[in-house]
């Protein structure tokens, strides 16, 4: 294969195809992939069709066939009319598809650091979705955080919180697992709902304060109305997931009378461009990942629980689609292979 492109052809497929070798146009590049992240969360339930009918996942994201892709660290082999010739030959995060060649406007791409592995580098757009979040949810120094769902999205959160200050952050799931990879650090606390009441447990970590602010990241709407019950009087209750069906919800018992913010955060809530009042665009927090993965103040490593070539990646999709529960990062090599 010249140009070898995992598609989602429909529910429930994957398949390898040879796709055209992209042109560069004006202000774009070339890049020939070395890694890509699969995203155990957003790709798989596109692939799985796993979402209500009618809903912006079944009208706009989950129109098949679909490229699925975002995560990309890579090397840029050519050059579009108008690009600085300096960018040939870097090493690139951008958001690439799973696939060999992917053509990048040059002003999207960050420059990954010299001596950072490509494997740890391609966590970057997982990374700043969960920084977006973080700052929405105006987590600072000494607040008590808990993170419901503990995927690579929960993880990252749970440390990002960390990084800003927080105490206690508290990490709840139902899989051993999960628990377990949480970084070892006084102020991180685990619960596994499965086992203990996790709002009594909130209670006694945080001195029967409850929670300054929530993060919802299992992606199940009906466990909302429980979730946002360990948030304090005037707390805030951070959606960072993208939480699939409908939940009876009371707004006047679990938002209006407790005074509760509930706050979307969406990774395209991150601005366009960088203003004097706010400049963390999703570039700025690339680069920030990579400066603080650099720095040792973030590590992904111990995230990777999978790993195969461009050729396996249908084989992996499929194991994930019958049970992910196992997986945390997925990482695909574009390096290897016929």
């Amino acid at each position: 294969m010249n140009n070898p492109q995992i598609i989602f052809p429909e529910v429930r497929k994957v398949i390898l195809e040879d796709s055209p070798m992209p042109v560069p146009a004006e202000g774009e590049v070339l890049i020939k992939s070395r890694c890509s992240l699969i995203s155990t969360g957003t790709e798989l339930t596109t692939l799985s069709g796993d979402y209500p009918k009618g809903s912006l996942w079944d009208t706009r994201w989950g129109k098949f066939p679909v490229k699925p892709g975002y995560s990309n660290i890579g090397e840029v082999v050519g050059l579009g009319p108008g690009v600085d010739e300096a960018w040939l030959g870097a090493r690139v995060a951008s958001t690439g598809r799973h696939a060999l060649y992917n053509v990048i406007s040059a002003s999207s791409l960050t420059r990954v650091p010299e001596g950072l592995a490509d494997k740890d580098a391609s966590f970057f757009t997982i990374s700043g979705i969960c920084m977006n979040g973080v700052r929405r949810a105006k987590v600072r120094w000494g607040d008590s955080v808990v993170v419901y769902g503990l995927g690579l999205l929960g993880q990252l959160t749970v440390r990002y919180s960390r990084l800003s200050g927080a105490w206690p952050v508290i990490g709840v799931d139902v899989a051993p697992k999960r628990l377990a990879m949480l970084p070892e650090d006084p102020g991180v606390y685990t619960v596994n709902a499965q086992e203990t009441d996790s709002l009594e447990a909130i209670r006694e970590l945080t001195r029967s304060r409850l929670a300054d602010c929530a993060f919802e990241l299992t992606g199940v709407a009906s466990l909302i109305p429980e979730e946002i019950q360990a948030v304090r009087r005037q707390g805030r209750f951070a959606i960072l997931s993208s939480p699939r069906g409908n939940t009876d919800f009371s707004f006047c018992d679990l938002c209006h009378y407790p005074s509760i913010s509930i706050i979307g955060m969406h990774t395209l809530s991150h601005p366009a461009v960088e203003t004097g009042d706010y400049q963390w665009t999703f570039a700025r927090h690339t680069e920030l990942f990579l400066d603080l993965l650099a720095a040792g103040q973030v590590e992904t490593g111990s995230l990777i629980t999978h790993r195969g070539t461009w050729e396996d990646g249908p084989a992996l999709f499929e194991m994930l689609l019958e049970d992910r529960s196992e997986a945390m990062g997925v990482v695909l090599d574009w390096r290897t292979g016929n």
